[in-house]
């Protein structure tokens, strides 16, 4: 018997890795992320499967689950949206798992940060103006330590990719522009490749009223930065004459 960590990825179903795809569709019993798995996604799992929405699930009726399927010798599949590793909480809950002797395995899935860029169209990084992409989020009932604080990040002036915090767009933006001007970049993707998604761009001035306008309250993903702006400048990557390890240079 084991657990499987599964990541749902985004929302669209053609997102799924093949493992996980095939995990849903044949697992017996699945603890799934409440609304932030989309339905397309939770069809596949098969009809006569046990399936529990974790919204309204203590830590310990997760692992009474766990524990009730170890005794039948099932496996039980933990779905959660986008890559579990990315604010999915399963630390604690390998810990339990460790504790009962339970074996569990993590699949990892694609990140709604990488399907707002897709949906975008853009990159997240840019030759010689962001090398680096930063993954955080706000204060809130979960703190940050005071040097992962978003200003303190922003003094990197990396791709900014802000999960869990657009209820506080006015003070991140305000937080930002001493750091990346007023007329930097930036966007907010409602529901990341989910039929209803919503993409907004604009600006670190102008996105928060952009953002309360189109009543966004949740379910949404803020990223900052020059890189999104999809100037001019070009790696040097397909260069004629830069050299890598896979091409030592080409003739005229």
């Amino acid at each position: 018997m084991k657990v499987y960590f599964v990541g749902a990825g985004p929302g669209d179903p053609d997102l799924l890795t093949r493992k996980a795809e095939r995990l849903l569709t044949t697992c017996r019993c699945c603890i799934y992320a409440g609304s932030l798995v989309s339905p397309e996604v939770l069809s596949l799992i098969p009809e006569g499967a046990e399936k529990y929405d974790s919204a309204g699930l203590s830590l310990e009726k997760i692992i009474a689950i766990c524990a009730e399927a170890q005794g039948k010798g099932e496996d039980v599949l933990r779905l959660h949206s986008g890559d579990p590793s990315i604010y999915g909480a399963i630390g604690e809950q390998m810990h339990e798992l460790d504790r009962l002797g339970i074996s569990y395995e993590v699949v990892p899935g694609v990140s709604s940060f990488q399907a707002a860029a897709a949906a975008l169209q853009t990159e997240l990084t840019a030759p010689e103006i962001s090398q680096t992409i930063i993954l955080t989020r706000t204060s809130g009932r979960t703190p940050l330590p005071p040097e992962q604080e978003l200003d303190v990040l922003a003094r990197s002036k990396a791709t900014l990719c802000i999960f869990l915090s657009i209820d506080q767009m006015e003070t991140i933006a305000a937080t930002l522009i001493p750091f990346y001007r007023p007329d930097c970049p930036a966007a907010v993707v409602y529901r990341a490749s989910w039929p209803d998604q919503k993409l907004i761009r604009g600006t670190l001035e102008n996105l928060p009223a952009k953002v309360k306008e189109a009543g966004i309250r949740k379910t949404a993903l803020i990223l900052v930065g020059p890189a999104l702006d999809r100037g001019d400048t070009v790696s040097k990557l397909y260069d004629r004459e830069f050299s890598h390890g896979y091409r030592q240079g080409e003739k005229n």
